[in-house]
């Protein structure tokens, strides 16, 4: 994990500190909507939480692997070669099983934009699987 400090602002963009926002998440407690879990999940790359990365993932993902310990070691490679540069929510549908979130990224290595599938699993927002719209 990248060293970030709680006092920091926020990756997600909030304006908030670090350890106000997201961080909050990444310490277990359970976002409320899935805005909020992408909003947690890209701070979590942002600052290299590979355990929350994974602990949001729908086994549906095609990024879902059983082999913890590699995919771990996949997300921190990308984090730690990648700039989290800022991001930009464009849409968010909410649904009480569904919900989507439109969102532009920007990294070192370039803008993306993605639209994201969420899906609630036992009360719990889960990253199911993002279509690249850029």
């Amino acid at each position: 994990m990248k060293k970030t400090s709680p006092n920091t602002s926020c990756p997600c963009g909030s304006k908030q500190k670090y350890k106000k926002c997201c961080q909050v998440y990444h310490k277990g407690a359970n976002p409320k909507t899935a805005l909020l879990l992408m909003k947690s999940r890209y701070s979590a790359y942002a600052v290299g939480d590979a355990n929350y990365i994974v602990k949001t993932t729908h086994e549906n993902n095609a990024d879902f692997s059983s082999e913890v310990k590699a995919w771990k070691q996949s997300i921190d490679s990308f984090t730690k070669t990648t700039d989290f540069l800022g991001l930009e929510i464009l849409e968010f549908i909410e649904g009480a099983e569904e919900s989507f979130v439109t969102f532009k990224a920007l990294l070192s290595s370039g803008e993306m934009i993605e639209k994201s599938r969420f899906l609630k699993v036992d009360k719990r927002w889960l990253y199911e699987r993002g279509e690249m719209l850029s």
